[in-house]
């Protein structure tokens, strides 16, 4: 069977599988460790790519992060064979380091986004290479020392992460150690990383009712989501012409509407392209998306980009709109 395109687009949040060739081993020793991270931190902020939760392990590694204008192919391209050269000159070896073709998962943010942030944190206590949840609090090689405060990596998008358990820090962190403490005995979760159908539907028993209401739900392999998820990734996907403004002039009217919602709504621009959760942030952002998408017919991942969330949080936004409408 053929592969299928990536799907990509700026503001798209992607669960990144990277696995050593023949599964073979990615790092052989904590510099090798040291020298990973080091190159993603430094790429992402290069390439404007957020990473929102990361784990290294010795034979693969895992990413959650949200697309940059660059992309997620070329993003990936430069960060792992930056890595597999130097890797290759220090422990003088030649050929392959990873398996050809990494694994990348679009995601439904509102459905998703914690069972992952959670999932990959959870990975190094899950393969024992730290014993408790203490330790894993002090492990420098997953973004979760990062997340509880223990670790300080600029590059990775920390208070985003956070800002989905509380808005004060202190609340947020204890949400969210108890959050991944409860996550441990779930064990290893296939749903979240399995086929098309079964990810999209959150397991076989969601499968097995479907089937037996006669129901079908769109799914891609590609895409963890909900049918009407699926749906409005791929009619994006196949969409090859968009009505668009004249670059100068659309970036105009963009900062024209963010600035005069904003300043009706009593909000700050940087706290909205912040991610900022507050009601009154969501408000100027629901308002903000709805004008340029279907006044302007600015992409989804334009809008994105401008009020601080990612596409499917824009998709997610204008189908409350659709919803409300009479």
């Amino acid at each position: 069977m053929p592969r299928q395109a990536r799907l990509d687009a700026l503001g798209t949040v992607h669960h990144i599988i990277v696995r050593g060739i023949e599964r073979r081993r990615i790092v052989e020793d904590n510099k090798d460790r040291d020298n990973f991270v080091t190159r993603l931190g430094e790429l992402a902020a290069d390439a404007k790519t957020k990473i929102y939760a990361w784990s290294l392990m010795s034979n693969h590694a895992h990413l959650l992060l949200c697309s940059g204008p660059e992309g997620i192919a070329k993003f990936m391209g430069r960060f792992l064979t930056g890595y597999a050269i130097s890797y290759n000159k220090r422990h003088r070896r030649h050929g392959h380091l990873f398996q050809n073709r990494y694994k990348s998962i679009i995601c439904e943010e509102n459905a998703y986004f914690t069972e992952l942030v959670r999932y990959i944190h959870l990975n190094p206590l899950r393969a024992g290479v730290v014993k408790t949840l203490a330790e894993l609090d002090r492990y420098r090689y997953g973004g979760h020392s990062v997340i509880a405060g223990r670790i300080n990596y600029k590059w990775q998008n920390r208070a985003y992460v956070l800002n989905w358990f509380g808005e004060k820090e202190k609340e947020a962190l204890q949400r969210y150690h108890e959050f991944v403490e409860a996550g441990i005995a779930e064990g290893r979760r296939p749903d979240l990383v399995g086929g098309g159908l079964v990810r999209s539907l959150g397991g076989w028993s969601e499968v097995i009712s479907m089937r037996k209401r006669g129901e079908r739900e769109i799914t891609d392999e590609r895409i963890l989501g909900s049918g009407s998820f699926v749906e409005r990734i791929l009619q994006e996907a196949d969409e090859n012409e968009r009505r668009q403004m004249a670059p100068a002039e659309g970036k105009r009217k963009i900062a024209e509407v963010v600035e005069g919602v904003c300043k009706r709504e009593g909000v700050k621009v940087q706290e909205l392209k912040a991610g900022g959760r507050r009601a009154e942030v969501s408000q100027a952002r629901s308002e903000i998306a709805v004008v340029l998408v279907k006044d302007y017919g600015v992409s989804f991942a334009e809008v994105a980009r401008n009020v601080g969330v990612t596409t499917s949080g824009i998709f997610r936004i204008l189908r409350r709109n659709h919803n409300k409408s009479p």
